[in-house]
């Protein structure tokens, strides 16, 4: 499809067009959004019950403890806790964080920003949304079956999630929950590659686009191709639970010739890893722009930074091993996948000094977009760094399974990218409901954000270090862990300060949209990629007239420009600015 060729669809006339069966991007967009935030409550909430039980271990959880679990007086049982660790990762990674950078911005920044008028495939946006939806209504249902949800971990391997390890209906639905939500994210990813090959702009060359779309791309395109090797083990695991295959059954392989648990960690995982990078790809990309954006100063090294994450991008492809190191594999493997995981962290160095490089000597203007990118970059420094002791097999081999590999992917995966979500929803509120968040309250959620999120997530890499393993009910039956439990208290006071900040954004959201007269103007944060080109918050039709771009997205600052302001418009040459 050529750009010539967009038709400017039609108004929505009703409710049902407008807020639910809608095929506009936007539309969708925000569904994923509030998709997103609903989840994001569902997870953090079973994270603050996680945190009571290590910290008050045999305590009765407050104010709804005795509703949820009358039989034990409020006190959370160790059946519960496994599934509570479980659904909580799940939810996080798979229905959190995934809708808001993935579905919400994706659908709504790709078309705006590369001067479309909707995706590729309007239809297949719409059923994508709502086939997210049944798989998590299906995952809510399972919370509600007679031995609960699923409990074997949110990687789920077997023989946990076998009916060995689950005899419950809960792991069947939470793999389907699972394979339906990968259908779900499989064909977005296919709109997104076609819609940014096909519909950028004339003008617009693969390096004039902004690094946000060079992130969603990237992360598209590992979706497209790994997504289904989740499915198909998914998919298996669910024959052996309700057909009596022998895929990933213990002992299978003496009797029969076939079966064998690690072949599911094996799937997993070649999916697994690049999901680290699906879900960080969108944040590396929205916090590149907008340092650039916030600094007034073009992004250093842009080209750079594109190639960086495409590097990553591949290499993700062959690191999967260093999960495994701890299953006995081959030493000349594990060498190999080591030697891997530490060539990738060089294009991640080249990208960390680019955004130094553009924070250099720039004019910054600490908004509340800023400060949240600058907390990515804090929080991804120090998350991959610690990444390095967990990608050497010697020091992985005792830190695996403990408290330092939870803080670690926390670190670079759910604070960076919780980090660069909240970024994103500042910066782009404007152009999606025509309404700025008060910076006031954006300013005290974030360092209070900060203040909880490095409580949580460096504690528990500290109560690793000492031995802490993951997944225990009550770690402290254990007179060494003893010594930990202050260091435990610490970590829940932070969380439940952390999830105390997110109120503060609620708060501020909701009353933003549904209370706030006050109109955001077109361009508030002066800045020249194409959605900003257009009135806040963006008519149904994008563009009444496909723009023809003259330049990159990130030229401020540039002296030569006459116009009293100082960022160029992608549409604009620099003798027209």
């Amino acid at each position: 499809m050529a750009f010539y060729e967009q038709p400017i669809h039609p108004k929505p006339t009703t409710f049902l067009s407008k807020y639910m069966i809608s095929f506009d991007h936007k539309v969708i967009g925000k569904q994923f959004l509030w998709y997103g935030i609903f989840f994001l409550f569902v997870g953090g909430l079973m994270a603050l019950m996680i945190r009571w039980t290590l910290a008050f271990p045999g305590v009765p959880f407050p104010v709804i403890g005795k509703a949820l679990f009358p039989e034990t007086g409020g006190v959370i049982p160790p059946d519960t806790y496994a599934m509570l660790f479980t659904m909580h990762g799940t939810i996080m990674i798979f229905y959190a964080i995934t809708p808001i950078l993935i579905g919400a911005f994706g659908n709504f920044c790709i078309p705006l920003m590369i001067g479309a008028r909707d995706m590729a495939f309007p239809l297949l946006n719409m059923l994508s949304f709502w086939l997210a939806v049944v798989s998590g209504v299906i995952l809510l249902g399972s919370l509600f079956t007679p031995l609960g949800a699923a409990a074997g971990g949110w990687t789920s391997y077997p023989t946990l999630s076998t009916l060995v390890g689950s005899p419950g209906t809960g792991q069947t639905l939470w793999s389907l929950a699972i394979f339906i939500l990968g259908a779900s994210s499989t064909m977005g990813a296919i709109n997104y590659i076609t819609t940014i090959i096909t519909l950028r702009a004339p003008g617009m060359g693969y390096f004039d686009m902004p690094l946000t779309i060079w992130g969603l791309w990237l992360t598209a395109i590992l979706n497209a191709i790994f997504l289904p090797v989740l499915g198909a083990g998914v998919l298996l695991l669910i024959f052996d639970r309700v057909f009596g295959t022998t895929f990933f059954l213990a002992g299978a392989a003496a009797t029969s010739g076939s079966g064998d648990p690690v072949l599911f960690q094996h799937v997993f995982w070649i999916f697994g890893h690049p999901e680290v990078y699906i879900l960080i790809l969108p944040a590396w990309g929205i916090v590149s722009d907008l340092l650039a954006f916030f600094s007034r100063k073009p992004a250093f090294g842009a080209k750079a930074t594109a190639l960086s994450m495409t590097t990553i991008t591949i290499l993700s492809t062959l690191v999967y091993g260093h999960h495994m190191f701890t299953t006995q594999m081959s030493p000349l493997l594990t060498q190999t996948f080591m030697t891997l995981t530490m060539t990738i962290s060089i294009p991640s160095a080249i990208f960390f000094a680019n955004w130094l490089g553009t924070l250099w000597k720039g004019s910054i203007r600490f908004t509340s977009p800023m400060l949240f990118s600058l907390g990515v970059v804090f929080v991804f420094g120090l998350g991959g760094l610690t990444g390095l002791y967990l990608g050497t097999v010697t020091t992985d081999l005792y830190l695996h399974d403990t408290y330092f590999v939870v803080g670690h992917f926390h670190y670079t995966m759910a604070a960076s990218v919780l980090l660069g979500g909240f970024a994103a929803i500042y910066f782009w509120m404007p152009k999606m409901f025509g309404m700025m968040l008060s910076e006031f309250w954006a300013k005290v959620h974030f360092w209070i954000t900060m203040v909880g999120l490095n409580g949580v997530f460096f504690g528990m890499m500290m109560v690793g270090y000492a031995g802490m393993h993951r997944r225990l009910y009550n770690p402290f039956v254990y007179e060494f862990m003893q010594n930990m439990i202050p260091m435990n208290k610490m970590i829940t006071y932070s969380a439940y300060l952390m999830g105390a900040a997110q109120l503060i954004f609620v708060v501020n959201f909701v009353h933003a949209i549904f209370f706030k007269k006050e109109k955001a103007s077109d361009n508030p944060w002066e800045v020249g990629t194409l959605e900003w080109t257009i009135p806040s918050p963006a008519p149904h039709y994008n563009f009444d007239k496909i723009p023809v771009v003259k330049c990159g997205p990130h030229e401020l600052g540039n002296p030569n420009l006459t116009t009293g302001r100082d960022f160029q418009y992608q549409t604009e040459n620099l003798v027209e600015a």
